[in-house]
């Protein structure tokens, strides 16, 4: 056995593996196998780790909007993308609620789709700014500068 590999079958033995965040025993905030991420302690993510998991995130809503709305493959990239980033926000499922606008971009009505997402609680109070980038990417298929 490699090094490496008997250190990792070690580790998840000793330290467990915890799907969540949680606090050791000592009170500090943990992730994984015995990942110290509290911040008191000068811990966090590495960049690397940060990068890897926001991979990982995007892939599964891509494939989770494809899943729940199949016909969603047939829109342009730009109002696919505005679709993954309200179910990266608000879940998929949360994306889901959102019926009238779903329908409306199914028969390519873009202004309806925008004025549905932004006649929302999401839009009025969660996050609005956030909510009308969104529905103005939906409303005119181009992608939105953060930079």
């Amino acid at each position: 056995m490699r090094l490496t590999e008997y250190l990792k079958k070690t580790l998840r033995v000793e330290e467990n593996t915890v799907a969540h965040a949680y606090q050791d025993h000592l009170g500090f905030w943990t992730i994984g196998v015995g990942h110290l991420v509290d911040k008191r302690k000068g811990a966090g993510l590495s960049p690397q780790v940060i990068e890897l998991q926001l991979d990982i995130d995007v892939q599964e809503k891509i494939d989770e909007v494809e899943r729940a709305l199949p016909w969603s493959k047939e829109l342009d990239q730009v109002r696919f993308a505005a679709l993954v980033l309200m179910a990266f926000q608000l879940g998929t499922s949360g994306l889901l609620g959102f019926k009238n606008m779903l329908l409306s971009l199914r028969y390519m009505r873009w202004k309806e789709a925008h004025d549905h997402a932004l006649d929302s609680k999401w839009a009025r109070q969660d996050t609005p700014a956030r909510a009308k980038r969104v529905a103005t990417m939906l409303l005119v298929g181009t992608i939105y500068n953060n930079e």
